[in-house]
């Protein structure tokens, strides 16, 4: 064997379709793509939406509603859950970077503390926005509330 009769194995590859090549070829006339029509011509493409003229689904649905764009969205976080995680580690100071590591929030997120649960031990928090009752909550077990 050489290099000069090499054959890719029998099936493996096919001829390509050859349209507009006559009658003969059975492909020729109209290529495969039926009698007129905007189908049928070259260049078409079809806007996202069209519905063959009929008014498209979004303009006839009406806009609605306000989206505020100053919005900041807090990852909320309670005190049962800063208790377990606080009895788990051994902690006393608890900062996002140990949210971060026990995987209750991502790096970027924005943190609310929130009142739901009891604290059993006395906690420094530090996190970007406390709801009032968590900060009685906290401040009731002389811990520390740390605004970022």
């Amino acid at each position: 064997m050489d290099l000069s009769n090499l054959k890719s194995a029998k099936g493996s590859v096919k001829k390509s379709k050859r349209l507009g090549r006559g009658q003969g070829s059975g492909n020729g006339g109209t290529s495969t793509r039926g009698h007129k029509g905007a189908k049928s011509r070259s260049g078409f493409s079809k806007k996202i939406g069209f519905e063959g003229g009929q008014m498209p689904l979004q303009r006839r649905v009406p806009k609605f509603g306000f989206k505020n764009i100053n919005r900041r969205e807090y990852k909320g976080i309670n005190i049962n859950v800063l208790q377990s995680l606080a009895e788990k580690n051994n902690l006393d100071k608890i900062d996002i970077d140990v949210l971060v590591k026990s995987g209750l929030v991502s790096k970027n997120a924005l943190v609310k503390i929130l009142g739901r649960g009891t604290l059993d031990r006395t906690l420094e928090v530090h996190a970007h926005a406390f709801s009032k009752s968590a900060v009685a909550a906290i401040e009731a077990r002389k811990g520390t509330v740390v605004k970022l």
